[in-house]
């Protein structure tokens, strides 16, 4: 089996977007959209996956793809805390839609309703909403809702001690995932996301989180930004702050996926990082949609990648499916009740 845990809804009917652009203009005295969300049906779901991501997923070999709300969409920016609930919520109801329509494709993965000078820990409720509602499989977390100007405090401060403590009663990874940037400086999927990433492991690498909070998991997308191609800078600084060697200080706790784009970035990852630590995906329909004219192959085709890597059949079969079923355990017993 093929698990890819890195997917985002990018091709949500038109009547997402729509309602969302009205929710922002409200915000500016324009009228407020329906707050019971917008009216999209089984059909045009179901039309908007079978032409994208499920074509791809049966070219590719891809099996079940762990499903979340668009990456650049949750904008966590935008508005107060109230605006990030509402658009939470109905976001996380498609997707918790698009699973339940296809089970055996989609897990469901939920954005949290975070927003700018907010404590973390006023997500929960919509946490714990979509484990009641959707059985979630994990969930997005974004260390920067400022949109690119990072002023919250890092992923080690108490304010998120909450948050953790929900996941792991829950046994829900995270996957740290930043939103869009309005900083003029950072493009979106080209800086601000690989920056967050690179961001995120050292804030990690600085505290003592799974000293404290020892069953957490935590996913750093697309190939863990700066971290397995500075692995050499990471130990050295992380051995100057006195810290424990990274396979001891991390590598209990966080995981890197595969969302690189070409076959020496994957050959580097699948080096430097142990084969339990890495996690198949590839962020399909994302930031990276084009052919490679270099090998006539889509760049975001992840799995060709790993199957010309020169590992063993034992790992590859590890980093498609077996990591994945023990970082997320709701999504191995969901797998194991169809039968799979």
């Amino acid at each position: 089996m093929i698990i890819d845990i890195h997917g985002h809804y990018t091709t949500a009917p038109t009547g997402l977007g729509e309602w969302r652009d009205q929710q922002v203009a409200s915000l500016s005295g324009g009228a407020a959209p329906d707050p019971t969300g917008p009216v999209i049906s089984d059909a045009e779901i179901i039309e908007s996956l079978q032409a994208n991501q499920l074509r791809l997923m049966d070219e590719r070999g891809i099996d079940v793809t762990v499903f979340s709300p668009r990456a650049s969409f949750m904008a966590h920016h935008v508005g107060g805390f109230e605006t990030s609930r509402d658009w939470a919520r109905h976001c996380n109801d498609l997707i918790g839609r698009v699973a339940s329509l296809m089970p055996e494709r989609f897990a469901p993965a939920a954005m949290l309703p975070q927003s700018p000078g907010v404590g973390p820990s006023t997500v929960v409720d919509e946490l714990e909403r979509c484990v009641s509602e959707y059985n979630i499989v994990a969930v997005n977390l974004n260390p920067d809702p400022s949109g690119g100007y990072w002023t919250s405090p890092p992923l080690t401060d108490s304010s998120w001690f909450p948050v953790y403590e929900k996941l792991i009663e829950h046994k829900l990874p995270a996957m740290v995932h930043v939103s869009t940037s309005v900083n003029p400086a950072f493009h979106t999927t080209g800086a601000h996301y690989l920056n967050a990433d690179t961001t995120a492991l050292m804030q990690l690498i600085q505290g003592d989180l799974f000293s404290r909070f020892p069953e957490l998991k935590l996913v750093i997308p697309h190939g863990g930004g700066a971290g397995p191609y500075h692995w050499g800078r990471f130990r050295g600084l992380a051995d100057s702050l006195g810290k424990p060697d990274l396979a001891e200080h991390l590598l209990k706790n966080v995981y890197f996926d595969t969302c690189v784009y070409h076959q020496p970035g994957i050959d580097t990852l699948l080096e430097v990082i142990p084969t339990k630590n890495v996690l198949f995906a590839s962020e399909m329909i994302g930031a990276v949609r084009g052919v490679d004219p270099q090998t006539g192959h889509a760049f975001d085709d992840t799995v060709r990648y790993l199957k010309a890597a020169a590992i063993s059949d034992a790992d590859r079969r590890q980093i498609f499916e077996e990591n994945a079923r023990a970082v997320y355990p709701v999504l191995d017993r969901r797998l194991t009740a169809q039968g799979r």
